[in-house]
């Protein structure tokens, strides 16, 4: 009898979930952004991604995805919410692989937008995945170097920059010294807009500090990194006169601190281990909802969550 019973439970669980994914096919045929009812379809998919077993669905499904990704970035009325799917959609990891495929229509929004930087923190939090979400990026990841050119880059970009940077390919392409990438990220290390941001900008400059053959130029005058990076460790009072007059002394032994400093900063344990990302933003619209956002998506922590300092990035 109990052999029936676990029987007639697993007929039921496939049923179910054969419905689920036929109901999903449907679904994506309506998510074309010129489809009247997309708007809906939308809400819909993102009340699905409010829960574990419905963003494992959407991750199974490459249609859906990319429907949602077209229509993300369309200008449709329902472009917001396909988005904000597809952030809580990239929380698992099976939603690697289509939504790199799907990435190429929202590339042109990473400069403006953070949903789609934090769903390519997501996407590029594992050590394994952070060089092919920065492949996706295209050559010279512009879109970085766009994003990072505005007047208020996103926060979430911070996350984004931290996962990269526990590549080395990510590391060469911010330390590349053709393209002003860390003398935009300098400045943002004391950005008022954002903490979030902050925090990821130093976790990747933490990073990139495991390129030892660019420590010297990190520490050059051109660069003036280790007085951005200690600025922010001083307090309000000005120095009087007769203190000033030794900093060179000064900051050649800053410079010695420098790993130090930037492991205190990142907020990352000692040396000998490994750099690191920032971690997983979780999905912020849950099913109950019906996915009427409420204020952004997550509270990522860009930098935070990172292993330590040492000789190998990390990722996770």
């Amino acid at each position: 009898m109990a052999a029936e019973t676990k029987e007639a439970a697993a007929m039921a669980e496939a049923s179910s979930e054969a419905a689920a994914a036929t109901a999903l096919s449907e679904l994506t045929a309506l998510l074309s952004p010129s489809s009247p009812a997309a708007p809906e379809a939308a809400e819909a998919a993102l009340a699905l991604s409010g829960s574990a077993s419905g963003r494992a669905l959407l991750a199974s499904n490459p249609a859906a995805l990319s429907a949602l990704a077209a229509m993300a970035a369309s200008a449709s009325r329902g472009a917001h919410t396909a988005l904000a799917a597809l952030v809580n959609a990239s929380a698992e990891p099976a939603a690697l692989e289509p939504l790199l495929a799907a990435l190429p229509p929202l590339l042109p929004l990473v400069p403006s937008s953070g949903a789609v930087c934090g769903l390519l923190a997501n996407l590029s939090r594992e050590p394994e995945a952070a060089p092919r979400v920065l492949r996706a990026l295209g050559p010279g990841a512009e879109p970085l170097l766009r994003a990072l050119s505005g007047a208020r880059p996103p926060a979430e970009l911070g996350a984004l920059l931290c996962n990269l940077s526990q590549a080395p390919e990510g590391r060469r392409v911010l330390l590349d010294r053709s393209r002003p990438l860390v003398p935009r990220l300098l400045p943002l290390i004391r950005s008022p807009d954002s903490a979030e941001l902050r925090r990821g900008v130093v976790g990747a400059l933490r990073n990139c500090c495991f390129e030892h053959d660019c420590h010297a130029w990190l520490l050059s005058p051109a660069l003036e990194a280790l007085p951005a990076l200690l600025l922010p460790l001083a307090g309000p009072e000005e120095l009087p006169p007769h203190e000033t007059e030794p900093l060179g002394h000064r900051r050649r032994a800053a410079a010695a601190a420098l790993p130090r400093l930037l492991r205190a900063a990142a907020g990352a344990p000692r040396v000998g281990e490994a750099p690191g990302g920032a971690p997983r933003l979780p999905p912020a619209h849950p099913g109950a909802d019906w996915g009427r956002a409420r204020g952004g998506h997550g509270e990522p922590a860009g930098g935070e969550g990172s292993r330590g300092a040492g000789a190998e990035p990390e990722g996770g």
